[in-house]
């Protein structure tokens, strides 16, 4: 049985969260364990738009903090599945903090995690392919691929 494949516009997520005195450092950064949380749901949310299942995390690859956000900032996440393996997937989600007084937007930081999906007994399931359109969706696809690669010849090395 082939699974009919989705393209990737059916996973878009947006996430959005004002950052709150809560949220941040005695400096009134955000704290980057607030935003690697939010990164984590966005994902999921692209996941499981993508997947119609449950999806949960299995990687998180690098996260490098370009900019730091602040009390008071808007920080809006955008995620969206770039490539499905078999049970797994990989998400790429991007961060941006607004300055509400000024309106300047800054790009705080990207990530690519991996899902996997889960069937009704919590059992890894197949997933419907993903079909890139765009050329950006094409090299995400295609970078997603060099990802796994990389991750799988890690976790081999570590086992090792």
């Amino acid at each position: 049985m082939t699974i009919e494949g989705k393209p990737v516009r059916e996973s878009i997520s947006e996430y959005a969260e004002l950052a709150l005195p809560t949220d941040a450092n005695g400096l009134g950064n955000v704290l980057g364990g607030k935003v690697m949380h939010l990164v984590d749901l966005t994902g999921a949310l692209a996941a499981m738009r993508h997947a119609r299942r449950p999806a949960v995390t299995a990687a998180v690859d690098s996260l490098v903090f370009h900019h730091p956000g602040h009390i008071g900032d808007l920080i809006t996440l955008r995620s969206s599945v770039n490539r499905v393996f078999r049970t797994s997937l990989e998400a790429g989600v991007t961060v941006e903090t607004e300055n509400l007084m000024t309106g300047q937007k800054v790009h705080t930081c990207s990530a690519y995690l991996t899902f996997v999906a889960l069937d009704e007994n919590g059992k890894p399931t197949p997933i419907p392919p993903v079909i890139p359109e765009t050329e950006i969706e094409k090299r995400r696809y295609r970078e997603a691929g060099e990802r796994r690669e990389y991750r799988l010849a890690m976790r081999n090395r570590v086992k090792k």
